[in-house]
């Protein structure tokens, strides 16, 4: 039986802890977990716990945990994904798959194109949200740290912010991709469903980026940061 393994926003260590009651619901009415039972416990710290559950409640969930250990090392490579900013279950899909595939930092990105449009309390609810979709993706995939999910940004104030030894921007009438050194940090620019115009394109280059396609067909917004990350993966980093 596979070992249920959940993330703790707060700092862990040996001993006995309370989980959050949202937690504890899953743990005691949808997993059906019950007193003995063995779970891994991590704080986006890099550390990993086993326990075992002390008191199993509908409300109250107690575990004790017992040992600690290094977890899974993120990618040598540093990745920021600058990802437009897309409808429903694109965004999610997009995010999990960026923290699956070693993702370091997500910047959602306003630019021309964008149909969606976020506002106070909306936004906030939707950047919690996506913070939650990157955090079961951790979960699943053993991940011992959670990607930084940052608010929604202008492509122009996010150009002018983001750090990298090499930047590139996903263009599909760019030159395909072209040979680099081998970076230990990469940023990602990756448009909406409409994609990014001949002009932001521009805008990018003059911050740095270089245009680059990943093959003769368009990809979808979505699926453009999977094949981008995988690519870069098994070039320059933990593939």
């Amino acid at each position: 039986m596979r070992l249920s393994r959940f993330f703790v926003d707060a700092p862990l260590s040996l001993g006995q802890h309370e989980l959050p009651e949202d937690q504890a619901h899953y743990i005691s009415r949808v997993l059906r977990h019950s007193v003995g039972d063995a779970v891994q416990l991590f704080d986006g710290s890099g550390q990993e716990y086993l326990g075992d559950l002390i008191e199993v409640g509908k409300k109250t969930v107690r575990v004790d945990l017992r040992e600690s250990f290094a977890g899974q090392p993120d990618s040598p490579l540093n990745i920021h994904l600058g990802q437009g900013l897309s409808r429903g279950e694109r965004m999610d899909w997009a995010i999990q798959k960026a923290t699956e595939l070693g993702a370091n930092e997500i910047s959602l990105i306003v630019s021309e194109r964008c149909e969606v449009r976020l506002k106070d309390e909306r936004a906030d609810k939707r950047l919690a949200h996506w913070r939650q979709v990157a955090i079961s993706a951790c979960e699943q995939c053993g991940r011992s740290t959670v990607p930084l999910i940052h608010p929604p940004i202008s492509l122009a104030e996010w150009l002018k912010q983001v750090e990298a030894d090499l930047k590139l921007v996903l263009h599909p009438v760019a030159e395909p991709w072209a040979s680099h050194a081998k970076p230990h940090s990469l940023a990602f620019l990756i448009g909406p469903e409409g994609g990014l115009s001949d002009a932001e394109v521009k805008q990018a280059q003059d911050q740095g980026f270089h245009a680059a396609r990943l093959g003769p067909r368009v990809l979808r917004t979505e699926t453009a940061p999977v094949v981008a990350l995988s690519v870069a993966q098994q070039l320059w980093g933990d593939f």
